[in-house]
């Protein structure tokens, strides 16, 4: 078991869900090579352990989520092709698993907007700021920021974000489609724990489906990802919590489901 009270990305268990903070705030939360080693870590250890069945991730402090790569570490890197290889983050948050609802709660920069982009569930705080200002540094972000960005908010928008590099507000990237809900400062944890759990009373592997059945639907063409679907559903349909989720609503009481 990791021990949450070390290090500068903490772990946390609350019932069925699990948080991830990136605690560095005085760097604005910038990911360190270490951070990037220990995310790492926690994601193995969410999804080899059956009963998480939702993840929270966040950062710590008001000022920021996250702002990306700590630039200063980049002088590790001897050369383009190390730099190329590095421990990436934003792949660790794709790796995940179970369903993933990330707290913005301030900056989303760079590398910090593409792991918020890797969530499945996206709310941020009124102060939130999102941007890839990797441009004005000479370089252009490499965690998969074109496509992400592209596919939520739309070619222009994400055109006018990559190549000014300046970040948009929370309410411009609720209406680009960057997040779903924008919420006073001092809600946004209580509103992520309150999504994280109903996602975990659901039926765990329905939910791990359905984020399959996502992140599949838009990359194949609609007669294929149909046809994925319909696979999925009959997967689903043989569980027992299938069974026990017809039985629940035949008997007019909520289900409990056990991830079988």
């Amino acid at each position: 078991m990791i021990d949450p009270t070390t290090g500068t990305v903490d772990f946390q268990r609350q019932g069925m869900t699990a948080r991830i903070t990136l605690n560095r705030p005085e760097k604005l939360n910038a990911i360190s090579l270490e951070m990037a080693r220990r995310l790492e870590t926690i994601v193995a250890e969410c999804n080899r352990d059956p009963d998480i069945r939702a993840v929270i991730l966040t950062g710590a402090g008001t000022r920021a989520f996250c702002c990306g790569t700590d630039v200063k570490q980049l002088e590790q890197f001897t050369n383009a092709w190390d730099f190329r290889n590095r421990e990436d983050y934003c792949l660790s948050v794709r790796r995940i698993v179970k369903p993933v609802v990330c707290a913005i709660n301030g900056y989303a920069l760079g590398g910090g907007l593409e792991m918020a982009l890797s969530c499945d569930i996206r709310i941020a705080s009124e102060t939130a700021r999102l941007g890839a200002p990797e441009i004005k540094l000479g370089w252009i972000g490499g965690g998969g920021m074109a496509a992400m960005l592209s596919k939520n908010a739309g070619m222009s928008n994400a055109a006018l974000m990559l190549m000014t590099g300046d970040p948009v507000d929370a309410a411009t990237a609720r209406d680009w489609h960057l997040i779903s809900e924008v919420v006073a400062p001092e809600a946004l944890l209580s509103r992520a724990e309150e999504l994280a759990d109903t996602i975990a009373a659901r039926a765990p592997i329905a939910a791990e489906h359905a984020k399959i059945n996502l992140a599949n639907a838009v990359n194949m063409p609609a007669v294929q990802a149909t046809q994925y679907e319909l696979d999925l559903q009959a997967i689903c349909f043989a569980t027992e919590d299938a069974a026990e989720g017809r039985a629940a609503f035949a008997e007019k009481r909520q289900p409990v489901f056990h991830r079988r």
